[in-house]
């Protein structure tokens, strides 16, 4: 796994932990623990990004509104630092005390305008690490040696599956590479290109987008080209102009980052995860040391499988299930009854008349019926 992510050639890490479900109390942590004290000291010039998702939770705890959420979502995509100040008076004259709460989180840890262009990425969630560790619900109740064998086969399995969507994989880029460079192609039909003479051309567009484009350097000013390594609207304009002048442009991808190639991620996955033998054949360490188990320590309660929700998630998935206040309705012998919504976003069975299955009389159950008549 570290050869490949050495092939990929992005230098952007993911840290999360999962909480062990079993007997024995700990956290998986992916990729490394330490976290941000650790990387400050050992890799001084890394960059550190937040989950803006979380941030978000952390505010609904004061702000719970929309009108919030999409302040902040809108101050964390703008890719300038004029756009992102425009934002955040904008911000600011909405609400001053939301706004002097996300001003003290240092910018350059959640918002896109202060992100460099180093890690290839404009990435804000951390959903790089919550999809894996989705992924090993059913290995975090096993004991150590068990989950780590669940996590090593998942992860063969999860190369293979990559592999096969590879092979069915056209042209020099990634799918999701390709889907946003079609949509920019699209959109750079729509751009008027002015060339000054040397390397930088001035694009204009609709809604007063104006952005200047340095071939030279291969950067824009919208820095969209820059921090996803991706050529924007404004470049595939500029290139567009340049074929229609006779210039020779060569092909597009060649204007896109490596990381971006179909290539890139094959060979990302080219190192394998290697099958092993069963535990009875396992070689019998020769250290010295004899390291004991972790204490054995029973759960309290029915052990938990799924994965522990924020408040954000329990609300979303309660909107989409409905309005939230009442459920369905329905008609029986004793009347209309409602079916009332809990915090999971499941019906209870709080006020349902139940019916017994062997005299068929109401207010009882099979396990508890004695031949009464019912009311």
């Amino acid at each position: 796994m570290k050869k490949g992510f050495r092939a990929c050639l992005r230098d952007f890490l993911g840290f999360d932990g999962a909480f062990m479900k079993g007997p024995f109390p700990g956290q998986i942590l992916t990729a490394v623990g330490g976290l941000q004290a650790a990387i400050a000291q050992l890799f001084p010039c890394a960059e550190h990004r937040y989950c803006l998702r979380h941030i978000h939770d952390n505010m609904k705890r004061t702000w719970r509104s929309n009108e919030h959420k999409e302040h902040l979502w809108n101050c964390a995509t703008a890719t300038t630092v004029q756009e992102f100040n425009h934002l955040m008076n904008e911000f600011n004259l909405f609400d001053k005390d939301a706004y002097n709460w996300l001003k003290q989180i240092p910018q350059q840890h959640w918002a896109r305008s202060h992100f460099t262009g180093r890690a290839i990425s404009d990435m804000l969630l951390n959903n790089l690490c919550e999809v894996f560790n989705s992924k090993l619900v059913e290995g975090r109740d096993k004991p150590l040696i068990t989950c780590l064998e669940y996590i090593r086969e998942y992860m063969m399995k999860r190369i293979c599956n990559v592999i096969k969507v590879q092979n069915k994989c056209v042209g020099p880029l990634t799918p999701s590479a390709t889907k946003i460079m079609d949509k920019n192609v699209y959109l750079a039909s729509q751009y008027t290109t002015r060339w000054n003479g040397s390397d930088k051309y001035q694009l204009k567009g609709p809604w007063q987008d104006q952005q200047v484009v340095d071939m030279a350097e291969r950067v824009c000013s919208c820095r969209k080209w820059e921090l996803t390594g991706l050529p924007c609207k404004h470049v595939i304009a500029v290139l567009n102009d340049k074929a229609d002048n006779g210039e020779k442009i060569g092909e597009l991808h060649t204007y896109v980052h490596r990381v971006h190639w179909l290539e890139t991620w094959k060979a990302a996955y080219v190192h394998k995860v290697e099958p092993i033998k069963g535990r009875a054949m396992w070689p019998i360490s020769d250290c010295p040391i004899k390291i004991t188990p972790p204490l054995h320590h029973n759960q309290p309660g029915r052990p938990k499988k799924k994965r522990r929700q924020s408040a954000g998630e329990r609300s979303q998935k309660k909107g989409e299930n409905g309005n939230g206040a009442s459920g369905s309705q329905t008609d029986g012998a004793s009347g209309s009854q409602t079916h009332a919504a809990s915090g999971s976003g499941k019906l209870t069975r709080k006020f349902i008349s139940v019916t017994c299955s062997k005299c068929k009389n109401k207010g009882h159950n099979a396990r508890t019926c004695k031949g009464q008549v019912g009311n």
